[in-house]
Formats: structure tokens, C-alpha cells, sequence
């Protein structure tokens, strides 16, 4: 059973909750994968340098400067750092983007109706889970970014939790696979100022009520969106929870009923 983890960008930005999380990711038994957020480092440095930042509809656009910097903090800094981190605590990983291998492909989304620019869509297809089972089998943690490719030589910025859904997906069609997305909080949460107000599943028969009575709003809509189509593609489960204590069960379970 592979284990495919994805850290969002609030862990990845504090220091002792990412070194929590990895403490507890590199004691993990059997093979496993991670794949990681950007966090705020991009748009820091792109003040820095005087880039405009834009986002819509809390995705950011890319455009071709922005693409250079969301490369170099994304597939250099932070995936070094964690990769390093890791091996550090004794977990042999190994970093990569989507293009390292071409393990992961993508295609640019269209720009109608909006045009975020350098950012790319994937489909189970453009996922090589024999390349990616591959490295497993040599006994390596991959860690990937959201920095993918498509194929003709252009980078392109994909959702990370996109990434995390896809890269199950596709290791699900080679090998049984489960998918654990950790964040800053303890699950999706009836009220987000109440970490014991965890709802402790959800299906597809209750996401819709969920979503239109304001439980599930915001970037946790196309988290749990993804969290189903994980499952609908044949990955075993998928789970939302806090990032620290990943050793013990706890969090939203989505499941098929």
C-alpha cells in the first residue's frame, strides 16, 4: 500500500509545523510519497523583485516572470529543503518537479473563461506511476513540487492538491493507494474556530448539503472534490486532517457512502 501525503502551504510557511510533520512522515512504514505546497515564499519574492502578484479566486495567475520565480522557490528552494529535512531524519528522499523523469505531465488550461497563464491541468493519463513506482521499489521517497511540464519543453504551476489527487490516481491503477491531504487544521470543520467540530466523513451524497450550507466553502470545495474523484478512480481512501500527530487516525474520512 502507498501512502501519498500532501503538506499545504501554511505548513510548509511555519518552520515548527513543518518539522513536526516531517518528524512524523519519515518514521512512516513502507513506501510512501509527498507532494508539497508553495506557501507565501513565491509571493515574497516576487515583491522583492517588483513582480505584480495576482490571484483569482485564490489561485495565482502565472505569467512568465511569475512562472520563473514559482520554479525557482517551489522546485528549488522549498523542495530542496524538505528533501534535505528528510534525509536528515533518515528518510532516503529523493526531490522532484513533474519534469524531472517526466514523471508528471500536464496540459495549459485554456484561457476562456479566465486566463491564468503558465498553469496546467492533469489528467490520471499524464501521470507515469511505473516511473514513479520505480523509484519506490529502489527505496526512495519521492517529494514533488507543483512545478509540472507538458511535454513540449514549457514548465507549467499546477494546484498541488491537483497533483497529490492526480499522482494517487495513478499509482492506484499499478499498486493499492491511499491519499492523506494534512494541513493547518484538525479536518474539515463544521465551525472553523472549533477544531472539535471535525465532520467525521463525507460522501458524495453529502458534499452538495455540505457545500450549500456554507460547512464546505472556499478552498476546501476543490479539495474534497478532488478527495472524490480520487475515489471514484480507484484510490482506497482519502482522508483531510491536521499534519501533526499523522501517526494516529483522526480527520474526515471521504468515502464512497
Amino acid at each position: 500500500m502507498v501512502k501519498v501525503y500532501k503538506i499545504g502551504g501554511n505548513v510548509v510557511d511555519n518552520p515548527q509545523a513543518l518539522a513536526t510533520f516531517l518528524d512524523e512522515f519519515a518514521r512512516i512504514p513502507g513506501p510512501k510519497v509527498l507532494i508539497h505546497g508553495g506557501g507565501k515564499e513565491a509571493t515574497r519574492l516576487c515583491s522583492r523583485l517588483d513582480i505584480p502578484t495576482q490571484m483569482i479566486d485564490g489561485r495565482r495567475v502565472t505569467d512568465a516572470e511569475t512562472l520563473k520565480v514559482v520554479t525557482m522557490v517551489y522546485a528549488g528552494l522549498i523542495n530542496k529543503r524538505i528533501t534535505a529535512a528528510l534525509q536528515a531524519r533518515e528518510c532516503d528522499a529523493i526531490g522532484f518537479s513533474g519534469a524531472d523523469a517526466g514523471c508528471i505531465r500536464a496540459v495549459r488550461r485554456p484561457a476562456a473563461p479566465v486566463d491564468y497563464g503558465f498553469v496546467g491541468d492533469i489528467s490520471t493519463e499524464g501521470v507515469d506511476a511505473e516511473r514513479i513506482l520505480s523509484f519506490i521499489e529502489g527505496g526512495l521517497t519521492p517529494v514533488f513540487c507543483a512545478i509540472t511540464h507538458d511535454g513540449n519543453g514549457n514548465l507549467l504551476n499546477c494546484n498541488a492538491d491537483s497533483v497529490a489527487a492526480a499522482v494517487a490516481m495513478g499509482l492506484a491503477r499499478v499498486t493499492p493507494t491511499v491519499l492523506i491531504y494534512c494541513f493547518e487544521k484538525d479536518g474539515v470543520l463544521r465551525d472553523i474556530d472549533d477544531p472539535s467540530s471535525v465532520v467525521p466523513r463525507i460522501s458524495h451524497d453529502t458534499f452538495d448539503a455540505l457545500r450549500a450550507d456554507g460547512t464546505v466553502s472556499g478552498g476546501m470545495i476543490p479539495k474534497v472534490e478532488n478527495a472524490l474523484r480520487a475515489l471514484d478512480a480507484g484510490v482506497a481512501s482519502v482522508t483531510i486532517r491536521k499534519s501533526d500527530n499523522i501517526l494516529t487516525p483522526s480527520g474526515t474520512v471521504i468515502c464512497d457512502e
